[in-house]
C-alpha cells in the first residue's frame, strides 16, 4: 500500500476552535430559568435561524424583523445582535499558539468558518490574529455554510491546494466528515492539547515549535 502524502497546510474553523462562542453567557443572565431558556433556543431563536445570518442574510435587519414577528420576546431577540460581542471570546490560547507557530514555520494557514458578515468584522477588530490567515473563507461572503460541499470547494479554489494537502480542524464532526469526503485530513477539535498532538503527529509542527 502506498503511504498517503502528509498534509502541507492547515485549515482552522474559528468558533470553538480559536475563539469561544457562547450565547449562553448572555442568555443565562437574560433568561435565568434553564427550561425557559431551552424553550427560547428551541422555539424562538433555533440554530437554523442563526444559520441564515451565517449564509449571508444581513444580521441587524434579520434580528429586527424577527423581533417584530415575536413581540413577546422582542427584547430577548434583539439581544442576539446588541449583545453579540459578549458572546464571543475569549481566545483559546493553545489553538492561537498553534496558528502562530505554523505561521512562524512557514506553513500556509487558512480559515474556513460559518460566520455572519457583520459579526465577523466585530471579531476581527477584537481579535487581530484573525487577520493572520493566508486565506479565510467566511460563509456569509460565499453564501454557503459548512458542511455544504461548495464552501470547501471555494477554499480549494482560492488556495490552489489539492485536497490531500489540507489538514482541517473543526469542532463539529459533520463538518470534518464533509472535508474528509473530499480527501482532506480531519481532526475533530475538543481541546487545544489534542490539536497540538495532531499537528505534531502529521509533521506540521514539532514540540519545539510550541515551546
Amino acid at each position: 500500500m502506498v503511504a498517503q502524502a502528509a498534509p502541507t497546510a492547515v485549515v482552522f474553523d474559528i468558533g470553538e476552535v480559536l475563539l469561544h462562542w457562547r450565547p449562553e453567557r448572555v442568555y443565562a443572565r437574560l433568561i435565568p430559568d434553564t427550561a425557559a431558556r431551552a424553550r427560547f433556543f428551541r422555539d424562538i431563536c433555533p440554530p437554523e435561524w442563526n444559520a441564515a445570518f451565517d449564509r449571508g442574510e444581513p444580521m441587524p435587519q434579520g434580528v429586527a424583523e424577527h423581533a417584530a414577528r415575536h413581540p413577546g420576546h422582542a427584547e430577548l431577540i434583539r439581544a442576539w445582535w446588541t449583545e453579540w460581542p459578549q458572546m464571543i471570546g475569549p481566545a483559546i490560547g493553545g489553538s492561537v499558539a498553534c496558528l502562530k507557530a505554523l505561521k512562524a514555520r512557514g506553513v500556509p494557514v487558512y480559515g474556513l468558518t460559518n460566520f455572519a458578515a457583520e459579526t465577523f468584522e466585530i471579531a476581527r477588530e477584537t481579535y487581530p490574529f484573525l487577520d493572520e490567515f493566508d486565506v479565510c473563507v467566511v460563509s456569509a461572503h460565499v453564501r454557503r455554510n459548512k458542511p455544504e460541499p461548495e464552501i470547501y470547494a471555494e477554499l480549494e479554489a482560492r488556495t490552489g491546494a489539492a485536497p490531500h494537502e489540507l489538514f482541517f480542524t473543526d469542532d463539529r464532526p459533520e463538518n470534518i466528515a464533509a472535508a474528509e469526503a473530499r480527501g482532506w485530513r480531519g481532526h475533530v477539535f475538543e481541546h487545544a492539547e489534542g490539536l497540538q498532538a495532531a499537528l505534531i503527529g502529521h509533521g506540521l509542527l514539532s514540540r519545539e515549535d510550541l515551546a
